[in-house]
């Protein structure tokens, strides 16, 4: 049975809501999830042949989701009352939001999750405007398709018969929902999604062994 989400997949989910927040981007989406998994160079994520061989890293797929999307016309801002709502649907499921926090600034040092702001978007001329934001100051849900990422992660850990839920099992998740940003960036970006499932499969079964 299911037992828990470890450390580093903890770590990614937090991480994907600080890139949504540092992207002034609202929901969190499969995108943020993905480039939280890259985010470690040494990671199984980044370091899968179908990924590295294309030069695919979490600066390249933050950039393409700057591109598609742009940010918000502000930045997030932290602690709002709501982010209670989601931080007791993942602490439901054994990720503790506060706990990862200082587990990271413990190891990393005050301040590591604390991502650059996204730059304001240029004005490109006195009759042209940007497509209108939604407010994304305080709390950042999960989108349909992150939340529904992060079911099909458990799913995969029980068709491998596996009791914990780690970054590869995330990226089977998004692999197996299939339609979100992330597997869109990844394919235009050349990355063969079977590969993928295989390389992320074999690193899984390269731990258990």
């Amino acid at each position: 049975m299911f037992e828990r989400f470890t450390h580093a997949a903890r770590d990614a989910v937090v991480r994907a809501r600080e890139e949504a927040r540092a992207l002034r981007q609202s929901p969190i989406g499969t995108q943020h999830v993905l480039i939280a998994l890259l985010a470690d160079p040494a990671g199984p994520i980044a370091t899968a042949p179908a990924i590295s061989s294309r030069k695919v890293d979490a600066r390249f797929v933050r950039a393409e989701v700057e591109r598609r999307v742009g940010p918000g016309p502000e930045p997030v801002v932290p602690g709002d009352s709501t982010e209670a709502q989601d931080a007791a649907a993942l602490k439901a499921i054994g990720i503790d939001l506060d706990a990862v926090r200082r587990a990271i600034e413990e190891n990393f040092g005050p301040g590591a999750l604390q991502l650059p702001l996204a730059a304001a978007p240029k004005r490109r001329g006195l009759l042209r405007r940007s497509r209108p934001r939604a407010r994304t100051s305080g709390h950042i849900p999960f989108s349909p398709r992150s939340k529904k990422v992060l079911e099909l992660s458990l799913r995969e850990a029980i068709r491998l018969k596996h009791n914990y839920i780690a970054p590869e099992h995330l990226m089977l998740g998004i692999l197996r929902e299939g339609q979100g940003m992330a597997v869109q960036i990844l394919t235009a970006a050349g990355v063969d999604p079977e590969q993928l499932r295989d390389d992320v499969t074999r690193s899984l079964g390269n731990q258990a062994a």
